[in-house]
């Protein structure tokens, strides 16, 4: 276990980041991975069915894996504040609403995805294979949201280097059983699908299997499970507007991708393969910014005011430096990053792509700040500001699909993005200088309690 409420603070984050950095970065090539070997091995038109249920996949997995999000924080605040047998129950009630949430979404998205998709008006080429890897992500979401609870519980102990090992160890799984599943076994996109679902599962029960060997603070006992009402409300309320701020996230995705669709399979799997090298590249300031929720619910929970804003400060200053950093390169060689998913035998939708680089990756910088101040808030207990900045971000996404794409074609598609991160911190920032300025109150003020 990692104490983040002591040390200097920019050198306890950057060490707490890098194993959850590595590990998104691999988290990552769960989606390339089957994004390569589809296109390279089935075909374009694959590629474009894979692409056309990612905004639909978070839409429905967002949920739960926001609300996970949620019980860590209350998880990490009571490490930060010693209250140990507090961290046992926040694990066992995280379970118990993890397991209803599980099989609530399932139901609801296994029943609706077919209909989903013709709404969304995913092209005839592609709405079967569509659905085929739909159908089984959906019908496994216990595993993805057992992985995401047992991983976020065991970084709000502060270990982040666990997860990580479990991880790769899965990605490599994943690998081998996409070119087993597919390229032995011919079972098309299905294997792809069957094979993600498989490596999330074989590193929950790592996860599993870890906690009850290592961690005595996360060792629930049928005592533990007796939890109160308010318990229960505690969780919801911190856990349930996180998944449903991811959920309208999603949402202004999925109505993006229904106006992308009429675009055409080349479009969708530009779009696709760009947002997977996207996704990548934006991995640093995304492990920065989760790092400051537990960072920040840590020393909360400890106190520890002044070393809240001095690490915010120092993370801001290094993401961004990341990011800028990672934005040049990323659009001097995006034709090549995507020739690696579509081959070289595929010029329109490579030069399509970089449209979308172009938009996207200069304005890396305004999403490293996203993602500090985001999860900074989060971290500290708010909810409702960072859901009202969901809210935004669906809205600029829902504009971009609904008015810039009937304008620009694929160009307003690209500009989706970079109008959501920009709402979204619009919303954000007068909350974080407020928040900002209550710590530095509170420093001078030991006895006063914080006001979320």
């Amino acid at each position: 276990m990692h104490d983040l409420t002591k040390g200097k603070p920019i050198v306890q984050i950057i060490y707490f980041t890098i194993p959850l950095l590595i590990g998104n970065i691999f988290q990552q090539v769960y989606t390339l991975s089957d994004t390569i070997i589809v296109g390279r091995t089935i075909g374009v038109q694959a590629l474009a069915a894979v692409g056309a249920t990612g905004s639909l996949s978070f839409l429905i997995i967002g949920i739960a894996q926001g609300a996970t999000n949620g019980f860590a924080i209350i998880a990490a605040r009571r490490y930060g504040a010693g209250d140990y047998r507090g961290i046992k129950r926040s694990f066992a009630t995280g379970i118990l609403i993890s397991l209803a949430l599980s099989l609530i979404l399932s139901a609801i998205s296994m029943t609706f995805c077919g209909e989903i998709l013709r709404l969304m008006q995913t092209p005839s080429d592609i709405i079967q294979d569509a659905y085929t890897f739909l159908i089984i992500q959906f019908g496994g979401i216990f595993a993805i949201v057992a992985y995401n609870l047992f991983a976020n519980m065991i970084r709000a102990m502060g270990d982040s280097r666990t997860p990580l090992v479990f991880l790769i160890i899965a990605c490599v799984i994943n690998i081998g059983l996409e070119l087993l599943f597919i390229v032995v076994f011919k079972w098309g996109i299905a294997g792809a699908s069957f094979a993600t679902l498989l490596a999330q599962f074989i590193s929950a029960c790592l996860c599993l299997v870890f906690i009850y060997r290592h961690f005595p603070l996360l060792q629930v006992s049928k005592a533990d499970f007796k939890i109160s009402k308010a318990e229960i409300s505690e969780h919801l309320k911190m856990g349930l507007p996180m998944g449903f701020q991811s959920s309208i996230i999603a949402l202004g995705q999925v109505i993006l991708q229904l106006m992308l669709n009429t675009l055409g399979s080349t479009s969708v799997a530009a779009y696709t393969a760009a947002a997977r090298i996207d996704g990548l590249a934006t991995m640093p300031a995304m492990s920065f910014g989760i790092t400051m929720a537990t960072f920040a619910a840590q020393n909360l929970g400890a106190r520890e005011f002044a070393r809240i804003r001095s690490g915010v400060k120092q993370t801001l200053a290094v993401s961004l430096t990341f990011s800028t950093v990672t934005g040049i390169l990323i659009i001097i060689f995006g034709h090549s990053l995507v020739n690696l998913f579509v081959g070289n035998g595929q010029p329109l939708v490579t030069n399509t792509a970089q449209t979308y680089f172009y938009f996207n990756s200069s304005l890396y910088w305004l999403l490293s700040i996203l993602f500090v101040v985001r999860y900074t808030l989060q971290g500290l207990g708010q909810s409702l500001v960072p859901t009202l900045a969901g809210i935004m971000e669906l809205i600029m996404r829902a504009f971009a699909g609904l008015v810039l794409i009937n304008a620009f074609g694929f160009a307003g598609a690209s500009m989706a993005n970079p109008l959501a991160w920009l709402g979204s911190l619009l919303v954000l920032i007068s909350s974080y200088v407020r928040t900002m300025r209550h710590l530095r109150t509170l420093e001078t003020a030991p006895n006063e309690q914080f006001v979320k």
